[in-house]
Parts: structure tokens; sequence; C-alpha cells
């Protein structure tokens, strides 16, 4: 069998991120990545400054920020008129500003990223099952990984580290014995994507209601992401038909709710991990902590959780200890 330097659970964003990272870095890296095709849905859109110098190392943030709307201002509304305007100007001397483009293109960049840098390295349909890891003080000590594939057949894999980026629906943190802290808040939302007949323009437009909240973003192609904050007497009936009237009685602009694709409702909660190394084993992104996914916020996190660790991770593979220095860890 042969034995990588390193396994990432998870072909998401972050997990891919992290991948090219090590790759870029001359380790041998495989990931496993539970779904068997990619997920073409825009999800979270903005990528913000420091992400995007993060991605100038790894070569990609140029082709993000030429696909992408890039949002450099941000207006708050209220009832007929305007609260105030907060320019992105000052936020980055590289990248002042938001680059919005939909999850699934991000995706794609990275992986194609990967592909050029290790051609191997992503197996789709691929589910984590069990890890087991000789103990951290082990010389040239290795976690033994199994999974099954997308047709059930049993899947193995030998590393010196694992790290899981599979998500807040994750196994890996399970497997380790990591439990969570959570806290789960009452706010419920809905979002969508629209043809943008809205004179929003390029900016992010906040619209303080006093029924709540609206939040509008704009997307490449004449798109835009709403996103609504939802009473509970709101919460009942077809989603895009709710979204749309939302949208019109607290903005007065008019969206069509056939013409919201896709539509989809999600709480917010905060959950930490009580623990995020464990052994030869760290979790990071939405596995380790989650927190509001309003504004791409719990995707830019875990792209910085990569950006961070993977020098920590190349230099316990070059020293052949296998385990990431604590104290680094710990910074």
């Amino acid at each position: 069998m042969t034995r990588h330097d390193a396994l990432v659970i998870g072909g998401g964003p972050v997990g891919i991120h992290l991948a090219a990272l090590l790759a870029q870095a001359g380790l041998d890296v495989r990931v496993w990545e539970a779904r068997p095709t990619p997920a073409l849905l825009s999800r979270a859109i903005g990528i913000h400054a420091p992400s995007l110098d993060a991605f100038d190392r790894l070569g990609v943030a140029d082709e993000m920020v030429a696909e992408a709307v890039l949002v450099r201002r941000g207006i708050a509304m209220g009832p007929g008129r305007v609260l105030g305007r907060v320019s992105f100007d000052g936020v980055s001397t590289t990248h002042p500003y938001v680059a919005a483009l939909p999850q699934w293109r991000t995706e794609a960049i990275l992986v194609t990223r990967l592909a050029g840098l290790a051609p191997d390295a992503l197996h789709r349909g691929v589910t984590l099952v069990g890890l087991d890891a000789d103990p951290a003080g082990t010389p040239g000590g290795v976690v033994r990984a199994t999974g099954r594939d997308a047709d059930g057949r049993p899947v193995e894999a030998t590393a010196s580290l694992v790290i899981g980026a599979d998500g807040t629906r994750g196994v890996t943190r399970g497997l380790l014995g990591i439990d969570v802290d959570e806290r789960p808040l009452p706010d419920r939302f809905l979002m969508g994507d629209a043809p943008d007949r809205t004179d929003g323009g390029g900016d992010a437009v906040i619209t303080l209601h006093p029924d709540g909240v609206v939040e509008s973003f704009p997307l490449p192609g004449g798109m835009r992401r709403f996103v609504v904050g939802l009473r509970p007497g709101e919460r009942d009936g077809d989603p895009a038909t709710v979204l749309a009237r939302v949208v019109g009685e607290r903005t007065g602009h008019v969206v069509s709710a056939a013409e919201l694709d896709p539509v989809s409702g999600f709480g917010v909660r905060r959950r930490l991990a009580r623990r995020m190394v464990s052994g030869r084993a760290v979790l990071i992104g939405d596995a380790a902590h989650e927190i509001s996914p309003i504004g791409g916020q719990g995707m830019n996190l875990g792209w910085l959780d990569a950006d961070a660790l993977a020098p920590i991770l190349v230099d316990a593979v070059r020293a052949r200890r296998g385990v990431p220095d604590p104290t680094r860890l710990a910074r």
C-alpha cells in the first residue's frame, strides 16, 4: 500500500485548497471526497481579501478575480432611504474588494490547480469509515484509513497525517472521538439567486426593514443573490414563493419566484470542536468550527485555516516527525 504524506478527508473548497498547498510544497497528497461528482451550486459566493492573498500564492487568484464581480462597496438601506455606505478600499492594498463568484466555480478552479500539481490526488465517491493511528510518539508512525467507494467496495490508504476537512456533517471528527460545543441560534434564512433587476449594480446592499433584513449581492452573468431573515410566521409555504414575496415587501424590488434558482433555507449556529488536533490528525474548516455562513464567512475562515496549517504540516513531514508542532498549532 502506498504511503502518502497527507490524506485530506473532504474535497470541498477548504480541503482542495489545503491539498493544493501541500502538493505545491512537494508532498504526496491524497484527497477522499464523498460526493461522486461536483455539486454545481452557487452556495457561498464571497471571496475575501485575505483569501485572495492566499490564492495569489497558490497561483489561482487572477483567474478568480477575472471571473468574479468585484464588490467594492456596501450600502445600508432603510425604508426609502440610504442609511450609509461603506467602502472596501481600505481593507487591502492588493485586493480592496470582495470577489463574488459561485462556489462551484471557485471549487473548479481549485480542483484544476490541484490536478496540475498532483493529477491523481483527488478521489471522488470515497467515504471514510475508519481510522487507526500509531501513537504520536512512534517513529515513522502512520494513520491507516479505511473507506468505501461509490460502489461499496473497500478502499484503504496510509498517510503520515490525516486532515479532516469534511464539514459539519463529516465523519472524521466523530472517528477521532472529538466532541463539540454548540450554540444554536433561533434565526432562520432563505437565499436564492435571480436575474438582477435591482439598482444595486456592483454593490452589496443590506436593507434594514422592521420585519427583518434583506441582503443582496451581485453575481456574474447579471444575477443577484438574495438572503432574507424570516419571522416565524413566514417560514411556511413554497420557499421560492416566500423568498420572492419577502424581497418584494421589504425592498420594493420585483423578484420572480420562477426565476429563483436554487433556493435553500438555513439556520445559524456556533460550533467549536473541543480539540482540533488528535495525534496525527487535524480538523480544519467547518469540521473544526462553524459560524454564520452569510457572506462566505465560514468558507473564508476555512481557507485561512488551510493557509496557516500547510507550512506546519510540511515541516512535520520533512522532519519525519509526522506529528504537527503543538506550539505552532496553538498559535
